[in-house]
């Protein structure tokens, strides 16, 4: 095997496993309620997947801009390291106050693997290779979210430990490699400190945003507590906005936001992962409360909707670069926006894989699969060359906050809709509400205007970098 080819095998094994973690665990949400002292609640339970998106949210660009500093090598490995040590202490998790602390770490060791991966695979290559390097490198988040259902069902099914334990051995393994392998690189010196102070601001802000919703139902939506949390998150926003346009290294330029099409682009990616977020748990506490499917049951009928979305992504990212992000990802949000009014008509009480939740999930897919690429792609279509990397720093972090965000509305509607018993009208407010996202998707896209890219090669590249996980 060639040098590049080992690089990419071991870059794109531990961004499969990052990956697919953010798929395989919401599968496990039922055996989380039933196995811990307790019962938890679905509002405490919340938190496993919106502290993970949380932490990442705030981490993502400074952890990239610290490798630039000091070595990506050093915090790729780093990284991989903390991974593996969350993933273990999330699989022996005794409580679940101990679990969402152990995402947050697992959340940290992500944040250090994604930029880093991406640049010591590109130096391995020639110019004229690399958008085929990025291509394989971005298929990889598309496998996972494909493999991401149907294996999670199948490790629950033993115990929802192993969807931790199995990132165990896989870490051990391209550790190895990865000393043996990679080589390292770092920017010219010059490079400032990221800024951590605003990093910590922004988790505080989302954390804060995230618990008054959650909880809004059961403390009072006009109580002390939730007003308070509502002024906290918008003073620490408005404190990490401020210091973000005095830092010299922010964790957001606020530059790039000038650009129409970023601005458009980070809002979509926001409004969009909202529903997603709310989707996709959605989806497992509906097949598994509401039609009394086991976890196996339900990994393989969800596994329609990424499986679409990954068929779709890679036509729809080359359609995109000849016609434009907005002609090709409008259409994909009312795909998206008439899959969930499909499930608010047709899913019941009743199971019905087939003429029920079948047509809405391709209608869904379809539309993801349009939109994923589309939007990334117009996050960074108007940048120059060297803003690439920061633009696509930006475009992640947008959305893991309104994944985050939109975890916790959907807790708030079936908080608010139930006396604790599910059924399919408890769920008609949260297809909803991905429609509802979904529309307003669709409505940023329009914002976008008739843009393109800069140049026939960047753009093959970009949407692929943009969009690399489904």
């Amino acid at each position: 095997m060639s040098r590049p080819a080992k690089v990419t095998a071991v870059l794109c094994a531990a961004v499969f496993m990052s990956s697919l973690d953010l798929f395989i665990v919401n599968i496990a949400f039922p055996q989380l309620a039933a196995e811990f002292d307790g019962g938890p609640s679905r509002e405490t339970l919340s938190w496993v997947l919106s502290a993970y998106a949380i932490v990442y949210a705030a981490l993502l660009i400074p952890a990239g801009r610290l490798a630039d500093l000091i070595g990506r090598k050093r915090v790729f490995l780093a990284g991989l390291a903390i991974f593996t040590v969350a993933s273990a202490i999330c699989a022996a998790a005794t409580s679940v106050e101990l679990l969402i602390a152990a995402r947050g770490l697992q959340a940290v060791g992500a944040a250090a693997l994604l930029p880093t991966s991406l640049a010591l695979l590109l130096p391995e290559f020639p110019p004229a290779k690399r958008g085929a390097a990025v291509g394989i490198w971005a298929a990889v988040g598309g496998a996972a979210a494909a493999a991401g259902p149907p294996l999670g069902g199948l490790l629950v099914e033993a115990s929802w430990r192993w969807v931790f334990l199995v990132n165990v051995p896989i870490g051990i393994a391209v550790a190895f490699a990865a000393v043996r392998v990679l080589r390292e690189t770092r920017e010219p010196a010059g490079r400032r400190l990221p800024d951590v102070v605003g990093a910590v601001l922004l988790m505080g802000a989302i954390t804060t945003l995230a618990l008054a919703i959650v909880e809004g139902e059961e403390w009072g939506w006009g109580s002390t507590r939730v007003v308070a949390l509502f002024v906290a998150a918008t003073l620490l926003l408005a404190t990490f906005v401020a210091r973000s346009a005095r830092h010299p290294a922010p964790v957001v330029e606020l530059s790039l936001l000038r650009e129409r099409a970023v601005a458009a682009a980070n809002v979509g990616s926001l409004l969009f992962f909202a529903g997603f977020g709310a989707n996709i748990l959605g989806a497992v506490l509906f097949l598994t409360q509401v039609w009394d499917w086991s976890t196996l049951h339900a990994g393989l009928a969800l596994a329609v909707g990424p499986t679409m979305a990954a068929l779709s992504a890679a036509p729809s990212g080359r359609l995109a670069d000849r016609y434009g992000p907005r002609a090709i990802g409008l259409p994909g949000a009312l795909l998206l926006t008439a899959g969930c009014a499909w499930w608010m008509l047709a899913l019941g009480d009743s199971p019905g894989w087939a003429t029920d939740l079948l047509p809405g999930q391709v209608l869904a897919g379809v539309g993801i699969g349009m939109i994923l690429p589309t939007l990334g792609s117009a996050s960074v279509v108007t940048l120059p060359p060297e803003r690439f990397a920061t633009g696509v720093g930006v475009y992640g972090m947008s959305r893991q906050i309104g994944t985050a965000i939109g975890v916790a509305l959907m807790v708030a509607l079936l908080a608010g809709s139930t006396d604790g018993a599910l059924d399919a009208a408890a769920f008609a407010p949260v297809w909803g509400l991905v429609a509802g996202l979904s529309l307003a998707t669709a409505l940023a896209f329009a914002a976008l205007g008739r843009v393109h890219a800069r140049g026939a090669r960047e753009a093959s590249v970009v949407p692929l970098v943009a969009s690399h996980r489904l």
